[in-house]
C-alpha cells in the first residue's frame, strides 16, 4: 500500500483489495506493508474493523517503519494473544506491546516484538516460497545494479521465518546468476529461546558461497526514537523511556557465543541508552576483530564514541530524517528533551575514528531516496531535492566522507575490503560510469547523478540503454527490498 493512503482508504480500498486477491489465489495468509504511523495513530484501525472485511484469513499489516502491526482476530487467536471465546490470552510479549482496548481485549495493534511474534504464526512457507524468493532476488539485483550498488547487506533474510531466501541466493550464486555481494543476518527475536535461535543462525552459515555471506545475527535492542519506542535517557517528555528488548547481560552472552562461532553481531539500536547498553555488551562479551555493528543509531552519549573506536565497533547509519519537513521536525521537538533532538551523528563517527557505512533503510520510511546519490546529497546538505530543510546541520559530512561511507566502509563491514570497495591492483573491478562528477558538481545537483553503466567483477552488468528498453517493454522492475547497506527496522 502507499504511505499516503488514509485510514479511510486503508479500510475501504486497501484491505478489501488484499482480501480479494487472497481469495482469488487461495492464499492462507495476507501480508501487506506500508501504512503511515504518523497519520494512523490519530485514528488507529481495530481488529473488529478488519474482521468486518475478513475474519477467516489471518491478516498482517506492517507499518512503513516495520515496527508496528495491525492484525485481525483470527491471527491473534492463532498466536495465543486472544482465546477462542473472544477473551484476552497472552497480555505480554517480551520486547513488545499488545495494545488493549477499553473492553480489556487486544485492539489488534501490536508494537515491536509483539508484532514479530505474531508474524511467526503466519503460513510463512506459502507466504514466501523458494520460487518467490528466487524471483525477488532477481528483481532486487536489477534494481541494485540500475542504481550502482554491487554490495548489499539486507535485513529481511529470514523475515518470513524460513530459509528460502538463503537457499535462493546460494543457488543463484552457484549458477553464476548473482551479480552483487549479498550479506544476510539471521534475525533473533527477544521472545525466542536464545540457544535455539543461535543454533539456527550458526546453521545458516551453510548457505555461504562466493557472493552470499550469511555471517551475522540481527538483534533489535529497541524500536525507533521517532515512534517513542527507542530506549533513551533522559526520558521522553511524557515520562516514558522506550522499549528495550534485551538486558545488557543477555546481549553480552549472545555476543560472546556468536563471536566464538564466527558470527558478527548486527544490532538495531536507536536510543542513546540502548546504544550504551549494546556498546557495553560488545566490549565485555565480544571480540574486537569481529567488527560488531550498531545499526541506525539515532543518539550516542559522547564517551561512547571513543569506546566504539577503541574496540573496533562499527556503525551503519543513514541521515534519513535530516531532510524531514516541518511536521516531522516539530513532532520530534514535542516528544524529546532538547538535548536528544540532535540525531544521526554521521560527522561524529568520522571525527572519532569510528568506521561507519551508509544505508538507505528502504522500504522503511520509503519516502526517502534509496539510491546512493540521493543518500549522499542528504548527508552533505541535509536536503534532498527541494524537500524539507536542513536539520542537525552540525552532523553533515563532506562528499569524500559520504563516498567513503558508501564504498570502502561497506566492504569493511562485510569483511571483503581486500577484494572490493576501492580501485586497487588485485581487487575485483566493481565500478560505475556516472553521468555527473559528484565531487565537483553543485551540491544541490548530486541527487541527479545516475550510473550509465555498472561493472561487477570486470563485466558490464547494467547499462542505461538496456535498462530503459526493459522498463519500456515490460513492467517496471520492482523489489521488496533495495539499497547498498540497507537494514530493516
Amino acid at each position: 500500500m502507499s504511505r499516503d493512503d488514509s485510514v479511510e482508504q486503508f479500510l475501504n480500498e486497501v484491505v478489501p483489495a488484499a482480501v480479494k486477491k487472497a481469495r482469488e489465489s487461495g492464499s492462507t495468509s495476507i501480508f501487506v506493508f506500508g501504512w503511515n504511523m504518523v497519520d494512523f495513530q490519530k485514528n488507529m484501525p481495530t481488529r473488529q474493523q478488519l474482521d468486518a472485511i475478513c475474519s477467516d484469513i489471518p491478516i498482517y499489516f506492517l507499518d512503513d517503519e516495520c515496527h508496528k502491526v495491525l492484525a485481525n482476530t483470527i491471527l491473534l487467536v492463532k498466536s495465543g494473544i486472544m482465546n477462542e471465546d473472544g477473551t484476552a490470552g497472552k497480555t505480554e510479549i517480551r520486547g513488545g506491546e499488545i495494545v488493549m482496548g477499553e473492553d480489556g481485549t487486544p485492539t489488534g495493534y501490536l508494537k515491536e516484538q509483539a508484532g514479530t511474534y505474531t508474524r511467526s504464526f503466519l503460513d510463512n512457507d506459502n507466504l514466501y516460497t523458494l520460487d518467490m524468493a528466487t524471483a525477488n532476488i532477481a528483481n532486487i539485483e536489477q534494481h541494485l545494479l540500475s542504481e550502482g550498488y554491487t554490495m548489499y547487506h539486507e535485513g529481511w533474510g529470514n523475515y518470513f521465518v524460513n530459509t528460502n531466501y538463503y537457499q535462493a541466493a546460494q543457488k543463484l550464486d552457484n549458477e553464476g546468476k548473482l551479480h552483487f555481494v549479498l550479506g544476510l543476518p539471521y534475525e533473533m527475536e527477544s521472545w525466542m529461546n536464545i540457544d535455539e535461535a543461535l543454533s539456527r543462525a550458526v546453521d545458516a552459515k551453510k548457505f555461504n558461497s562466493k557472493r552470499v555471506k550469511p555471517h551475522w545475527i540481527k538483534l533489535l535492542m529497541d524500536g525507533t526514537v521517532e515512534s517513542g519506542t527507542g530506549f533513551i535517557e533522559p526520558l521522553y517528555l511524557d515520562g516514558h523511556q522506550g522499549i528495550p528488548n534485551w538486558s545488557e547481560e543477555e546481549v553480552t552472552e549472545i555476543t560472546r557465543k556468536a563471536n566464538e562461532q564466527g558470527i558478527t553481531m548486527h544490532v538495531h539500536v536507536m536510543g542513546n541508552k540502548g546504544v550504551n547498553r549494546v556498546v557495553n555488551s560488545f566490549i565485555n562479551g565480544g571480540k574486537d576483530e569481529m567488527r560488531n555493528t550498531l545499526v541506525h543509531v539515532y543518539g550516542v552519549n559522547e564517551p561512547d564514541y571513543k569506546r566504539m573506536a577503541e574496540h573496533n565497533i562499527y556503525v551503519t547509519e543513514g541521515m534519513i530524517w535530516h531532510h524531514a519537513g516541518n511536521p516531522e521536525q516539530e513532532m520530534l521537538r514535542e516528544m524529546l528533551p532538547a538535548e536528544l533532538t540532535r540525531g544521526y551523528p554521521m560527522k561524529s563517527y568520522f571525527d572519532n575514528g569510528v568506521t561507519v557505512s551508509s544505508h538507505s533503510d528502504f522500504p522503511a520510511l520509503y519516502a526517502n531516496p534509496d539510491d546512493p546519490f540521493g543518500i549522499m546529497q542528504i548527508a552533505v546538505t541535509g536536503v534532498w531535492q527541494e524537500n524539507g530543510k536542513p536539520f542537525w546541520t552540525e552532523e553533515l559530512i563532506t562528499r569524500e566522507q559520504a563516498l567513503t561511507a558508501l564504498t570502502i566502509n561497506v566492504a569493511k563491514q562485510m569483511f571483503i575490503e581486500d577484494e572490493r570497495g576501492s580501485i586497487k591492483d588485485g581487487k575485483y573491478a566493481d565500478f560505475l560510469l556516472v553521468n555527473k562528477d559528484i565531487l565537483t558538481c553543485p551540491v544541490e545537483e548530486i541527487h541527479n547523478a545516475q550510473p550509465d553503466a555498472t561493472y561487477f567483477e570486470g563485466k558490464k552488468v547494467f547499462s542505461k540503454q538496456i535498462y530503459a528498453l526493459t522498463i519500456a517493454t515490460q513492467k517496471s522492475p520492482s523489489a521488496i527490498v533495495k539499497g547498498l547497506f540497507t537494514e530493516f527496522i
